[in-house]
């Protein structure tokens, strides 16, 4: 029960910081240039920041090593869900220009605006380097075979035309992971990290614009919920499957890894366990309408899953906190 009162009240605290962004949009606060500014400002320069002052207060290149388990059990877990749900819209018949962004939307994670501010409310931030692992692994999965799997249910080519996906180096290596890419040297080259501890200044300054994460990620969502529309959900038989698929089935995929790890003897600490759990059932990846209008494939289905998934975490994730606790 205490696990339980405690992930809502950290999930209800999220919901208050959302409904911040959603309210001020309603207001007409923000015009249309605010949301991309955010945006820019929490990828480009807190989540660097945040990641970058993680990894040198919670590791060092002992636990460090172990982060390696976290990225091996994540590229199994995604590549199986991917196999499970090519399986399932073949055999229920998805229609071209949902097929992709169903199997993309089951799979790829909004590891950034939801799933971070999510994991620190829950586990703390000790917990921000086992969820780069998964951020990691998501990213680039996302941006290659997430993006051609889209790419190929494009309804409006025939199945022999050639509507490649385009491929962006800038994708695979994006500006957040700078944040873990400058903090080796910082751990593994003796006297770099107490050299740095000393700034004061420096340190104080990474802390406090790390901490703008959650609170500006989360008014970001509230403005984006807004703009969707949440009064414009709809629960096609679709929709109801890709919820399962990402609040069910992926969640339980990962779980059922960990668990044949544990079984073989591959031991991780339990915040990482959970983590990567949680992490499997966070929403559906923001930018799936943006990818079914460039592959012509169909917005308002990806649009309403980006919603969907946005508002019913709030309900999912207390559960699986819970399960994962008995």
């Amino acid at each position: 029960m205490n696990v339980f009162l405690t992930s809502i009240q950290s999930v209800l605290a999220i919901v208050l910081m959302i409904a911040v962004g959603y309210y001020g949009q309603q207001k007409g606060w923000f015009d249309e240039k605010f949301s991309g500014s955010l945006s820019k400002l929490i990828m480009k320069i807190s989540l660097p920041a945040s990641i970058f002052m993680a990894m040198m207060k919670f590791f060092n290149p002992t636990k460090l090593a172990t982060l390696s388990t976290g990225v091996i059990y994540t590229i199994i877990s995604i590549l199986v869900g991917y196999l499970v749900a090519w399986a399932f819209v073949r055999v229920v018949k998805v229609p071209r220009g949902r097929r992709g962004l169903m199997m993309t939307a089951i799979n790829g994670a909004n590891t950034v605006f939801i799933g971070m501010p999510l994991n620190v409310a829950l586990f703390g931030q000790i917990s921000v380097p086992y969820l780069l692992t998964y951020y990691i692994v998501n990213t680039v999965i996302i941006w290659t075979l997430g993006v051609w799997v889209i790419a190929g249910d494009d309804p409006t080519i025939d199945r022999d035309g050639g509507n490649k996906a385009s491929f962006d180096w800038h994708h695979l290596i994006p500006t957040p992971l700078w944040g873990f890419i400058i903090s080796l040297p910082f751990i593994y080259i003796p006297g770099w990290e107490n050299g740095l501890m000393k700034l004061t200044f420096a340190t104080t300054a990474l802390t406090d614009i790390g901490a703008l994460v959650t609170p500006l990620s989360l008014i970001y969502i509230g403005i984006m919920l807004k703009r969707f529309g949440i009064l414009n959900m709809r629960f096609d038989s679709n929709v109801i499957c890709t919820l399962l698929g990402r609040f069910v089935v992926s969640p339980i995929i990962m779980a059922l890894i960990i668990f044949a790890g544990l079984h073989v003897g591959v031991h991780m600490g339990n915040v990482f366990q959970q983590t990567l759990i949680i992490q499997a059932a966070t929403p559906s990846l923001a930018v799936l309408p943006i990818l079914a209008n460039t592959y012509h494939g169909d917005v308002k289905f990806a649009t309403n899953i980006v919603v969907s998934t946005s508002v019913l975490f709030i309900v999912v994730v207390p559960i699986i906190m819970v399960l994962q606790n008995l």
